[in-house]
């Protein structure tokens, strides 16, 4: 008697065009492996996809099958949905990028990382708003909403999005925009991976080659001076102005006195005219160590690539995110504190949104409620397994400090894998229409690892 794992492979390998790969077999190993270390799985079977149609057949024989299912793009899950000890499709040879400049219109494949997009994009100097690191796939970041260096400018990634082709549970193809199975278009923008598999975007450019880049570390003596001014200033800054701040311990490469102590790191970029840049940068450069400010223009290619380095595959990651309405006192007296204990591996990250991601309406996407502009995400970053207990606790520790003064609701694309009932808190209002697209295109819930909208009575029973 044969398994289900065993059919699926005997049915696909007589017409599957891309690589069907098995414990043992040559590339295996690597191919299973994922960004987030903190997830080791060994799938029965990897079926890398050469096609659509490849897509297709797996998905239909899969779901027929009730095989526990996977979706792999650039692996980047934080929670690592995309892996599982059963069957995982890996669209990792699905990279290609077609770029219309005259219309400023992107087709990306659903493979693709984001320096794929960016690096053909870049060619007729065009942008297409996504995440910071090059190697995250695209398409688990477009699906759960997408914030980046030009979200404020020009939206979120979710928001670029012009159309769809989409693998559903039947393994139909099925095409959708504005116009053409519009329900399935708008919970595509902001709902994960709930719906299918996505094998190819249009997605909206936007015309930039460079950007003024300021950087500078402020001591943790000034830190509350530093978060009091941010909070009063965005609310009203220009939309080409991104100030992030990261809370942390600070690098060798600074200034001596600021070395191994806790800093907040200033990270702003100006999209805009750089004759205008200098009175918009100065509120955050003068709080910080003249020594350690750095101005530069630098090219859009190299600022999508600078946190490469910082977050590579193989590393344990955990997180913890939130919004605030407001960012009130207590709020930064409480981030104060914890910047001084902040341990080497940890980072706390202030990004304000607003901006043209403000400016979508509500029901427009799936993506949850953009009126809380403040975003904190708790991260931590480290080696080593023994080391896990401390990390996660510490993360869960000042979350369940800050969470009283934050409004309900979470990024998905930062949720880790233990937060399954703050689904339904990402969507809020959206939750319902969402739970019909899902009981529509995916009834059985074949597509379910991910941060899962479950069909019909299953939704009623998780909220």
């Amino acid at each position: 008697m044969t398994d289900g794992i065993t059919e699926i492979h005997a049915l696909l390998r007589r017409e599957f065009r891309g690589d069907l790969l098995r414990p043992g077999e040559s590339g295996y190993d690597d191919a299973r492996k994922i960004w987030n270390g903190m997830v080791s799985r060994s799938p029965r079977l990897i079926a890398r996809c050469a096609d659509v149609n490849d897509v297709r057949k797996v998905v239909k024989t899969a779901s027929k099958g009730g095989i526990l299912t996977a979706v792999r793009c650039g692996g980047h899950s934080l929670p690592g949905f995309s892996t599982c000890d059963e069957l995982v499709i890996d669209l990792s040879r699905l990279r290609n990028v077609k770029v219309d400049s005259g219309k400023r219109r992107a087709w990306a494949a659903g493979g693709c990382l984001l320096g794929s997009i960016d690096t053909a994009t870049q060619e007729a100097g065009l942008v297409f708003p996504a995440g910071v690191v090059s190697h995250t796939g695209a398409s688990g970041l477009i699906l759960g909403g997408g914030t980046g260096w030009l979200t404020r400018r020009f939206g979120m990634s979710c928001d670029n999005v012009m159309g769809a082709e989409v693998v559903t549970a039947d393994g139909s193809l099925v095409r959708c925009n504005e116009k053409e199975n519009s329900e399935l278009f708008w919970a595509l923008r902001g709902g994960g991976g709930n719906f299918g598999v996505v094998s190819e975007f249009e997605l909206r450019l936007h015309p930039l080659r460079s950007v003024v880049l300021s950087q500078g570390l402020c001591a943790a003596a000034g830190v509350r001076r530093l978060l009091e001014c941010w909070r009063d200033f965005m609310p009203n800054a220009p939309l080409d102005l991104k100030w992030n701040i990261d809370l942390r311990l600070a690098p060798p490469n600074v200034p001596a006195k600021l070395r191994g102590r806790p800093v907040a790191g200033n990270f702003l970029i100006w999209t805009g005219d750089s004759d205008h840049v200098a009175a918009f940068i100065r509120p955050a450069l003068s709080l910080c160590d003249p020594d350690s400010v750095q101005t530069s223009t630098v090219s859009f290619l190299d600022l999508q690539t600078m946190a490469d380095s910082d977050f590579p595959h193989g590393r344990r990651y955990y997180t913890k995110s939130g919004y605030f309405t407001s960012f009130e006192d207590q709020t930064i007296d409480r981030l104060a504190e914890a910047a001084q204990t902040i341990p080497s591996s940890a980072t706390i990250e202030l990004a304000y949104l607003g901006g043209a991601a403000a400016q979508v309406g509500a029901g427009e996407t799936a993506f949850g409620d953009r009126s809380a502009p403040f975003i904190i995400n708790l991260l931590a970053n480290w080696g080593d397994a023994s080391e896990d207990g401390a990390n996660v606790s510490w993360v869960r520790g000042l979350f369940n400090k800050l969470r009283p003064a934050m409004k309900p609701g979470v990024y998905v694309n930062f949720m880790s894998g233990d937060e399954q009932d703050r689904v339904s808190e990402a969507y809020r209002d959206q939750w319902g229409r969402m739970v019909a697209v899902k009981s529509k295109y995916d009834p059985g819930n074949f597509f379910r690892l991910n941060q899962n909208v479950p069909p019909g009575k299953l939704a009623a029973e998780t909220r």
